[in-house]
């Protein structure tokens, strides 16, 4: 029996104009796309899911632990990531029943009013485990077994959640270090499930990440390159580049503090990497390796085809205690300020004009979108802008990247969406949100005769498959 609660209902026009004939207008725009196929080329759900394909452990593990959307939101008001067993900085964790640690979770279910969290977990809750009382203390039990008991059901796996999400293809992200040997057990599985990876080679480019030296050693290692000297680090790099396009890669990403290329001589760059790895670079070393190795992974793209994708613009682990205890991508993250018209000279004097070459910007500072990267994208052959990033993905934020890249931009300078998170039951979500975000903002402009809603019909599914496929040469 379900326990009492308020009626949790997903309502059919969510997300649409208030306006009945736009209304109406955004209704067929998306009866037209609903169904398409999910294309999720930026990500970071777990290979190991879909290559072992384990039954998830219980709702705070599927839920709750991965999702940094969510817990940072109730640290946020005082609740402490130990009480969540959320995982530490050194691989231990605190002893907390995970049915304690989701009754929590409940209690505080009211702070994400209005907020596309939880827009996203009542789809889940609805769509997937088909919950009809919303979360509350008062259902938190209730929940917790309902969802809990379901992952133990072969329907509820994770190669069966793919398929019955519809997923095309899904991109996960991996360092240089990452031997993808689960991804090589996905491609002998059998399964026709197609899961590939992103070369993310953070750890050792950025001479301030806490990993960089220890990183460095072990990138030489693998490829059996001297990686301490710059023409070896620079193999290594190709050589690592060429083992992920081989397990599948189409793309490579990069999430730098700023977005600063550089274009030094080779004595110069010699000079900078022995600096760096003599553990003597200075923040401004730092900075500029960071610049120089941009072009260089541009280069490299030019020659293997790998799409480059560049996150900048944040102030990561802002929270320095949280950073000692708990580690990286704990929901510390800040935005800041970023430049892209002088940043990126430097990279698109070499080879923004190159036909073989892509590169997808993403932003979080968007006051950037009318007066940067829309008249950038706008222009350079080579870029092209990603959707509405991280704090920016909610519905508010999906409007204002429209608004505002629309005219300098257009449509076809964009990739249209990408879901970018951990937690795999939200990806349908983050994709309907958006979805009918797009046929909302399309049915104004028929509204207002600017586009025939023909026209919009096929822009509709030009943002959520044609374009997204196109971009990142899947």
């Amino acid at each position: 029996m379900s326990p009492p609660g308020r009626l949790l209902h997903l309502h059919e026009d969510r997300l649409f104009p208030s306006d009945p004939a736009q209304r109406a207008i955004a209704r067929r725009l998306y009866a037209g796309i609903s169904g398409l196929p999910i294309i999720s080329p930026h990500g970071h759900t777990d290979p190991a899911w879909f290559a072992t394909d384990a039954p998830f452990a219980n709702a705070t593990e599927l839920l709750l632990v991965p999702d940094h959307y969510v817990f940072r939101m109730l640290y946020s008001q005082g609740v402490p990531l130990d009480a969540l067993g959320i995982p530490r900085a050194d691989g231990s964790r605190a002893e907390v029943d995970p049915r304690a640690a989701w009754r929590l979770f409940a209690e505080h279910f009211p702070l994400f009013r209005g907020t596309p969290s939880m827009m996203w977990l009542d789809h889940v809750f609805h769509e997937v485990f088909g919950l009809r009382v919303r979360l509350s203390a008062a259902s938190a039990d209730h929940y917790y077994d309902a969802i809990t008991d379901a992952l133990a059901t072969p329907r509820f796996r994770p190669r069966a959640l793919f398929e019955r999400f519809n997923i095309e293809v899904i991109a996960t992200t991996e360092s240089p270090l990452d031997p993808l040997v689960h991804h090589a057990a996905i491609r002998d599985s059998g399964w026709n499930g197609r899961v590939i990876t992103a070369y993310r080679p953070d750890p050792v480019i950025d001479p301030e990440h806490e990993q960089f030296p220890a990183a460095l050693r072990r990138f030489g290692e693998i490829t059996g390159e001297d990686v301490h000297t710059w023409d070896g680090y620079l193999r290594a790099h190709r050589q690592r580049r060429a083992f992920f396009a081989a397990a599948g890669a189409t793309s490579t990403d990069h999430g730098h503090p700023s977005a600063a290329t550089a274009d030094l001589s080779a004595a110069r760059a010699r000079r900078l990497f022995d600096t760096v790895v003599r553990g003597a670079a200075t923040a401004e070393d730092a900075e500029l390796f960071r610049a120089q190795m941009l072009t260089e992974m541009a280069a490299m793209s030019l020659d293997d085809g790998l799409v480059m994708q560049i996150h900048p613009g944040c102030f990561r682990n802002h929270n320095r205690a949280l950073f000692g205890l708990h580690g990286r991508d704990k929901g510390a993250d800040i935005p800041l300020r970023t430049d892209y018209v002088h940043a990126l000279k430097p990279l698109l004097d070499r080879f923004g004009n190159e036909p073989g070459f892509r590169l997808i910007l993403f932003t979080l500072d968007e006051s950037t979108y009318a007066r940067e990267l829309a008249p950038l994208a706008g222009h350079w052959p080579c870029l092209l802008l990603g959707p509405a990033w991280w704090f920016h993905d909610a519905p508010e934020g999906m409007w204002r990247f429209r608004e505002q890249t629309l005219a300098s931009a257009g449509f076809y300078n964009t990739v249209g969406f990408n879901d970018d998170t951990r937690a795999f039951l939200s990806i349908p979500a983050r994709h309907d949100v958006a979805r009918r975000v797009d046929c909302a903002f399309l049915a104004r402009l028929v509204a207002e005769h600017r586009l025939d809603e023909d026209e919009a019909a096929e822009v509709s599914v030009d943002l959520a498959y044609r374009l997204p496929k196109r971009a990142y040469r899947l």
